[in-house]
């Protein structure tokens, strides 16, 4: 005979405890909490159209290396594996060609 494993499996305790048991049973910790700082703490993200004149960026400005190229469809580096092929305004990306 096959046994039906995704069948739910009752046991004589199943049924017996109420809605309120299994709450009581479920820790506190799980409980839809708000952190109160962090919803009165707006300084931690930009609004859009925001002056932005005064902050200083670092960013360090790679070359071009001898293994990548630059499509000219979608202007990503990518790889020498990437290239599909060289196209009138140079080279082209495998999924730019598809």
């Amino acid at each position: 005979m096959a046994t039906d494993y995704d069948a739910p499996r009752k046991t004589e305790d199943d049924g017996n405890e109420s809605i309120e048991a299994l709450k009581a049973r479920v820790p506190d910790n799980l409980s839809g909490s708000v952190d109160v700082e962090d919803a009165d703490n707006p300084s931690s993200f930009d609004l859009p159209g925001a002056d932005l004149s005064n902050v200083e960026l670092d960013v360090v400005v790679l070359p071009p290396q001898e293994d990548e190229f630059t499509c000219m469809d979608c202007f990503l580096v990518k790889h020498r594996s990437q290239i599909d092929h060289e196209g009138p305004s140079g080279p082209i990306c495998r999924d730019c060609a598809a």
